[in-house]
């Protein structure tokens, strides 16, 4: 008779990278280096974080924790998608970002992180669906008379449309 195989235990990585949500009732933690980082252009993602595009952070369940105000978590499920969302109950903070095809893993925005988490986003999904008015890179300059404030100049995007209207 063999003998069943030990249970599996979750470890706590020794180097974490903690994240927090916007009001800080909501930590949480991953160990490092994280699975993977990408930039995420879907309209799901967009509309769940107001933004022309998310990044995110992926690591193993086993590797993740939340480290306090779990009763601050609110879910959304998304059953057509097969795809969870958790954002904080108190600020609207995205947390998390869960897929049925990958059920081993959970996704947390990169900006929640103040350190470094051990991956670079280098990958862009969805990519096909960024909406014309991201900003693409298009070189900037100050705009007089507001400090801190740059901007693409005069018409730009304009012209990009037309010219991309008669190719």
């Amino acid at each position: 008779m063999k003998k069943p195989p030990p249970p599996k235990t979750r470890t706590t990585p020794t180097a974490v990278a903690p994240a927090q949500c916007l009001c800080g009732k909501v930590h949480l933690e991953i160990g490092l280096p994280a699975r993977w980082a990408w930039h995420d252009h879907s309209r799901a993602s967009r509309q769940a974080h107001g933004a022309a595009y998310a990044t995110y952070v992926g690591s193993w369940k086993s590797r993740f924790r939340i480290t306090k105000g779990a009763a601050a978590i609110t879910r959304f499920e998304d059953k057509a998608a097969r795809t969870a969302r958790s954002f904080c109950k108190h600020c609207g903070t995205p947390l998390t970002y869960e897929r049925g095809h990958s059920p081993q893993m959970v996704n947390i925005p990169r900006a929640l992180f103040e350190t470094r988490t051990g991956r670079e986003p280098l990958y862009h999904i969805a990519i096909e669906q960024q909406p014309e008015w991201a900003y693409t890179g298009a070189p900037l300059r100050p705009l007089k008379g507001f400090p801190g404030v740059v901007w693409e100049g005069p018409g730009k995007r304009k012209r990009a449309a037309a010219r991309s209207l008669m190719l």
